[in-house]
C-alpha cells in the first residue's frame, strides 16, 4: 500500500504495526506494467504476519511471477484500525508492491484456508469497491479466483467467485493466465466465454455459475446440472505428481515485521498415509508424494542464504511419516549445527518418536513437545482410526522426559462419533499418567515440576472425510462435556483448555453449507463482520440473527445427520477419494474397527488412480 497519497505516511503513523502496509520488502517483485499482459492479485484473507507465514502463497507468488508477462502481487486484509482510516479517508484496498487499487488488476485470487475466513474476503472485496457477487460484476472488473482447502466445499461462496482452483495451483493458475492473456490477444475476451472456455478446456476447473443446483422439498440438494454439455459433470482435483519437479521458492519476501512463523518452511511431501476418519486435510491432499532428500537439502540451503533464517521447519501433515526422514536430518545437520540453524520437526506422530529423533532436535529452543492422540480411550481412538496406543504415548513423552523435557502439550476432540463420557474422563486419566511417567524417569530433569497442556477442541464434521454424513454435538451437548472433563481434572499440573464451541458451530454450518448460505454472508459483510477467526471480533449471536433474518436454520448443516444417499453439496467435486471408501470407513467406525496406514496395505481410497511419483499407494507405484 505505497501508493504514492498525501494521506498515507500520517494514515501509517497512526496506526498499529504499520510495517503490514507499507511494502517494499527484500525480496519482492516488480515488473514494469508495461511488458505485463496480466495482473495477478493474490489475496491472502487474514492479517499481513499470518498470510506472510503461508507457504502456500510463497509458492505461488512465485509460480506465476517466473511468467515474464504476468505480474502477481500480494494483498492482505488490514486490521479493524487501518480499515477505519482507510474509510475515513477513501482509500481502497490496494496491493503490497506497486500500491495499486484491485480494481486495476486482471485476476485476483483468494486461498480459503478455513471457513471463518469467509467474512474476510467479502471484507477485502468491500475495501476494494468491487461488488460482492459474481453476477454483479461487468467484464471490465477482475476475474475473482478461490482456492486452498475450503474450494472443496465451495457452495457457502460460490456466489461471491466466478471460479475456484480444485486442487494444486502450480499448473492451474499459470493455465488461467495463459488462456485470459490468449483471448485477449485474440479480441473474443468476455467473463462469460472465458470462464466457459476455462471450465471446459482446463482440469480442475470449478465455474458455479455454469451449473444450476436444485433442491428437494426437504431443504437438501437434489441434484447439480450443467448449463453446458462439454463441462465435466463432476470436477476432478489436480495435483502436482513429481514434487521435486514442482516449483518451491529459493528466495523469500522478508518481512519488516514479526510474522507467525519466522522460519525456513521446507515441504517434505503432500498427502498422508493415515487415515484418520475426521481428518479433511488427510483425504483430500492424498496420494502421498514425496521429495528426495537431496533436493530437500538443496532448496533449505538455498533459503538460508536468501533469508539468513536460523531455523527449518520441516513442513507436512506427519512428518515422522517421511520415509527418509533420517536421510534428509542427516543431510541437514551436516551444515546447519555449524550454522547454528536449529532444525523443527512439528506433526510427530507418538508411535514414531523415537530417541534418534529427539537426539536430532535437541538443539531446538522450545522445553516443550506436543502429541495428538485426539481422544482418551483405546475404543474411541480406533473409531477414529487413529492408530496409536497408550504404549506408544507413554514411551514417546518418556524420551522426551530423558532428554530433559518438563512440558508436554495434548491435542483432544470433543463430540467424536460414538463418544461417551468415560471418554472424556480418559482424557484426564491420560494427563495423570503423562505425570506420572515423568516421576518414574530416572534421567529427568529434577530441578523442574511436570506440566502438560490438554487442549480440546470441538468436533466439527467437514466434508470428504468418513464422518461427513455425522451431527455435530448441540451446543449444550458441547458445553455439558467441557464441563465434566474440568471437574475430572484435579491436579494443578495438568492445565485444561477447550475451544469456544460457539464458532465451533458457525464453522460447521459454512463447512456443511450450500449456495443457499451467500444471503446470511451477504448481510454478514454488509454489518461489518470480519476477523471471525480471531476471540476478540467473534459475536456468535449476531450470527444468529443474521441466519435467523436470511431464514437459515443453523442446525439444519450443523446439527443434521446428513442421509448416506443424500446428494451432498460438494458432491460436484472429485477429491480423488471415493465416496464408496469414505462410507466403507464410516462403517468401520461404527464396528470400532481400524484400517492399517496406506504402506501397510492400500485401501483402496481411489487417491492411486492419481499417480504420482515416489506415492505412498503400492498399486500407484505398479
Amino acid at each position: 500500500m505505497n501508493k504514492n497519497n498525501t494521506n498515507i505516511s500520517s494514515i501509517l503513523k497512526s496506526v498499529s504495526k504499520p510495517g503490514r502496509y507499507s511494502g517494499g520488502e527484500y525480496g519482492q517483485i516488480i515488473k514494469d506494467k508495461s511488458k505485463v499482459a496480466a495482473r495477478f492479485a493474490f489475496c491472502f484473507p487474514d492479517t499481513y504476519e499470518i498470510g506472510m507465514s503461508n507457504l502456500g502463497v510463497r509458492i505461488l507468488y512465485g509460480v506465476l511471477n517466473k511468467e515474464d508477462d504476468v505480474w502477481c502481487e500480494r494483498v492482505y486484509n488490514p486490521w479493524i484500525d487501518m480499515q477505519e482510516k482507510m474509510k475515513e479517508h477513501g482509500l481502497p484496498l490496494r496491493a503490497c508492491e506497486s500500491g495499486d487499487p484491485l480494481t486495476e488488476f486482471d485476476m485476483i485470487g483468494f486461498t480459503l484456508q478455513y471457513e471463518m475466513s469467509y467474512t474476510n474476503v467479502l471484507n477485502m472485496l468491500d475495501l476494494a469497491g468491487i461488488p460482492l457477487r459474481s453476477a454483479d460484476r461487468d467484464d471490465s472488473m477482475p476475474i475473482i479466483i478461490g482456492g486452498g482447502p475450503c474450494a472443496y466445499n465451495a457452495e457457502p461462496v460460490a456466489d461471491f467467485f466466478d471460479l475456484f482452483n480444485i486442487g494444486e495451483g502450480e499448473e492451474m493458475l499459470p493455465e488461467l493466465c495463459r488462456l485470459y492473456i490468449k483471448m485477449k490477444k485474440e479480441g473474443r475476451y468476455t467473463k462469460r466465454e472465458y470462464l466457459h472456455e476455462a471450465a471446459r478446456s482446463i482440469e480442475g476447473i470449478y465455474v458455479p455459475s455454469l451449473y444450476e443446483v436444485t433442491y428437494n422439498e426437504d431443504g437438501t440438494v437434489k441434484a447439480y446440472t450443467p448449463i453446458y454439455d462439454d463441462i465435466p459433470r463432476q470436477v476432478k482435483k489436480r495435483i502436482m505428481k513429481d514434487m521435486d519437479e514442482s516449483y518451491f521458492p529459493e528466495d523469500a519476501v522478508m518481512p519488516y515485521i514479526e510474522t507467525v512463523h519466522d522460519r525456513i518452511m521446507l515441504e517434505v511431501y503432500r498427502g498422508c498415509i493415515r487415515g484418520c476418519r475426521f481428518c479433511q486435510a488427510g483425504m483430500i491432499y492424498r496420494p502421498v508424494r514425496e521429495k528426495t532428500p537431496e533436493v530437500l537439502n538443496r532448496q533449505a540451503k538455498c533459503l538460508y542464504e536468501s533469508t539468513g533464517y536460523d531455523e527449518i521447519s520441516l513442513t507436512s501433515l506427519s512428518i515422522s511419516d517421511y520415509t527418509e526422514l533420517e536421510r534428509l536430518t542427516d543431510l541437514l545437520l551436516e551444515w546447519t549445527n555449524e550454522n547454528m540453524i536449529n532444525l523443527s520437526l512439528p506433526s510427530l506422530r507418538v508411535d514414531s518418536f523415537t530417541k534418534e529423533l529427539m537426539d536430532k532436535i535437541a538443539t531446538v529452543r522450545s522445553s516443550s513437545l506436543t502429541f495428538a492422540p485426539e481422544a482418551g480411550t483405546q475404543r474411541l481412538r480406533d473409531v477414529i482410526n487413529k492408530n496409536v496406543r497408550e504404549d506408544d504415548l507413554m514411551r514417546a513423552v518418556g524420551v522426551a522426559f530423558a532428554a530433559g523435557k518438563n512440558t508436554v502439550k495434548l491435542y483432544f476432540m470433543s463430540g467424536l462419533p460414538t463418544e461417551r463420557y468415560e471418554d472424556l474422563k480418559g482424557i484426564a486419566d491420560l494427563a495423570s499418567m503423562v505425570i506420572d511417567k515423568y516421576y518414574d524417569t530416572p534421567e529427568r530433569n529434577r530441578s523442574k515440576k511436570p506440566q502438560v497442556t490438554i487442549s480440546v477442541s470441538c468436533f466439527i464434521p467437514k466434508p470428504f472425510t468418513p464422518f461427513q454424513w455425522e451431527a455435530q454435538d448441540t451446543m449444550e451437548m458441547l458445553a455439558d462435556k467441557q464441563e465434566y472433563l474440568g471437574s475430572c481434572i484435579t491436579d494443578k499440573k495438568i492445565r485444561y483448555t477447550h475451544h469456544d464451541a460457539r464458532v465451533s458451530r458457525i464453522e460447521a454450518v459454512l463447512a456443511r453449507g450450500d449456495r443457499r448460505l451467500a444471503p446470511a454472508l451477504e448481510l454478514a459483510c454488509k454489518e461489518g463482520f470480519k476477523f471471525d477467526a480471531w476471540d476478540e471480533c467473534f459475536d456468535y449471536d449476531k450470527w444468529i440473527s443474521v441466519f435467523e433474518r436470511c431464514g437459515i436454520d443453523p442446525a439444519f448443516y450443523a446439527n443434521r445427520a446428513f442421509g448416506l444417499d443424500e446428494v451432498l453439496p460438494w458432491d460436484i467435486i472429485d477429491c480423488g477419494v471415493t465416496k464408496e471408501f469414505l462410507l466403507r470407513e464410516r462403517n468401520k467406525a461404527y464396528e470400532g474397527n481400524t484400517t492399517p496406514n496406506c504402506r501397510e496395505k492400500c485401501s483402496g481410497c481411489g487417491a492411486n488412480k492419481l499417480g504420482g511419483e515416489r506415492t505412498c499407494c503400492p498399486k500407484a507405484r505398479s
